[in-house]
């Protein structure tokens, strides 16, 4: 009898989880944590950095989110084949912190930026309680696109800057890093109160960029750091146009390599998800620009 070895399946790199608010925490005026768990978290695989993952909203006067099944490759074509007027309302946001309980359980935290005039995704958090129900199109393996922070093996340091949008990215990847790599960190938020303790093994210099104190945007700061010698790497995420002319000085004017320059448009002033990323699929992302996601 000739021995057969199995193979095993491939698994799908994004599927659905249909996950339970367990918790929720302010972390200032201007963000709001809520972890996410449940026996649907099971299967869960974040990649850490700045993973990514799509919730899926109700729209008003629906109890429950309408998705299509399944997930994978063409998961978008069949939520674009729903009702427009009826189909859920998807919005992205980087996954800050994946943990697994002694119990065996799965948790996940998704930090929520708050604003005035908020959109369905600020709408949901403020109104999210324990026991609700969310469901989201996130990792089912660790090693995914998703994830976009990957600085090359021959890095010498590391820079990041992010606004309050992309800050929950910005944390995971700090917490990533190698012991001892030197990264200079810039980060924006509105509020003081909205600074927080982050852990990294990191070299890091960690700058806050508070507008409520009259603080210059990240990009005028930058212009103006001196930076460290030897090869570079770059992330850089929040709004489009400040990313946009960041990523700019970076390459034109400092002579960073453009493919050593991650850049991620999280979200663009006036305009909701969907205009955005139909925006950067017509425009073009090009080399190393990175994702387009939003968290408003």
């Amino acid at each position: 009898m000739t021995p057969t070895t199995a193979t095993a399946p491939e698994v799908a790199p994004f599927r659905l989880f249909e996950l339970i608010v367990l918790r929720t925490r302010r972390l200032g005026p201007s963000i709001l944590r809520i972890t996410l768990g449940g026996p649907g978290a099971d299967g869960f695989s974040g990649g850490g950095r700045d993973q990514s993952l799509s919730v899926l909203l109700p729209r008003p006067g629906q109890q429950e989110a309408v998705v299509p099944a399944g997930g994978g490759g063409a998961w978008h074509e069949k939520w674009r084949a729903l009702p427009e007027d009826e189909r859920a309302v998807p919005r992205s946001y980087a996954v800050r912190a994946q943990r697994l309980r002694a119990d065996g359980s799965t948790e996940v935290d998704l930090d929520f930026v708050l604003h005035d005039a908020g959109g369905p995704g600020c709408r949901w958090a403020l109104a999210a309680a324990p026991g609700d129900r969310l469901t989201v199109l996130g990792p089912a393996a660790a090693d995914n696109s998703a994830v976009r922070f990957r600085p090359p093996a021959d890095t010498d340091w590391v820079l990041i800057r992010a606004d309050e949008t992309a800050l929950p990215a910005a944390a995971a990847a700090l917490e990533w890093l190698p012991a001892g790599l030197p990264a200079r960190v810039w980060l924006e938020v509105p509020c003081t109160e909205d600074r927080q303790a982050l852990n990294t093994a990191a070299k890091a210099r960690i700058s806050w960029l508070v507008r409520n104190e009259g603080a210059a945007c990240g990009v005028e700061t930058v212009r103006a750091a001196e930076l460290p010698g030897g090869t570079p790497y770059a992330w850089i995420a929040g709004e489009a146009s400040g990313v946009r002319a960041l990523r700019h000085h970076l390459v034109h004017e400092r002579g960073f390599d453009r493919e050593r320059v991650m850049s991620a448009a999280y979200w663009r002033r006036g305009l909701p998800e969907e205009q955005l990323r139909r925006a950067e699929a017509e425009g073009g992302s090009g080399s190393g620009s990175g994702t387009t996601m939003t968290v408003k």
